[in-house]
């Protein structure tokens, strides 16, 4: 995700040149650690020349880090991702939830982890230009290392536990608010 984060706007490659930098910078991406992440962080992150220095973008992964631990709180990301009955109601909410994350990031995101996504060739039609995730992602569904599917045909064994789990912990923060 942080990957999309920093492209926004930018060259693939020049994130893809920097990329062991923000591996490094960002504790290999370990969510808690990003996640507590404070000023002074983002100050150092800012200071080093190894990683695009965008305070908003560093900001973004950071929010986004703690997004994800909000999800982890009632499910795992994979069955928080399988609880949406269509693929346009997780798109929809990805892209509430977390910073600088758009329609094709989110797409990114579902097919990255392996579940199944809206069918690919879609993308591959629509999106102008020679993009490089779409690339990437249009060749490893072909070469059978991951198997889009349409949203209906997935399994929903665990979605209606995780709405619920969700709904619960959201009663329970605005009670508390």
């Amino acid at each position: 995700m942080t990957r999309a984060v920093f492209q926004a706007g930018l060259s693939w490659k020049a994130i893809d040149a920097r990329w062991e930098s923000f591996v490094r910078l960002f504790e290999s991406f370990d969510l808690a650690r990003v996640a507590a992440f404070n000023e002074a962080d983002i100050e150092r992150l800012l200071a080093d020349g190894g990683i695009v220095r965008s305070r908003k973008k560093i900001v973004a992964t950071i929010a986004n880090a703690r997004a994800l631990l909000e999800i982890e709180r009632t499910a795992t990301l994979a069955d928080d991702l399988r609880s949406f009955a269509r693929y346009d109601d997780l798109a929809a909410d990805r892209r509430k939830r977390f910073v600088y994350l758009g329609e094709l990031s989110a797409y990114d995101l579902v097919f990255r982890v392996g579940e199944a996504v809206q069918r690919f060739e879609t993308w591959e039609t629509t999106i102008a230009g020679d993009h490089p995730r779409i690339r990437e992602m249009i060749t490893r569904a072909y070469m059978g290392m991951t198997k889009p599917s349409h949203w209906a045909r997935r399994t929903q064994r665990c979605a209606p536990e995780v709405r619920a789990k969700r709904s619960s912990v959201a009663n329970k923060r605005s009670q508390s608010e």
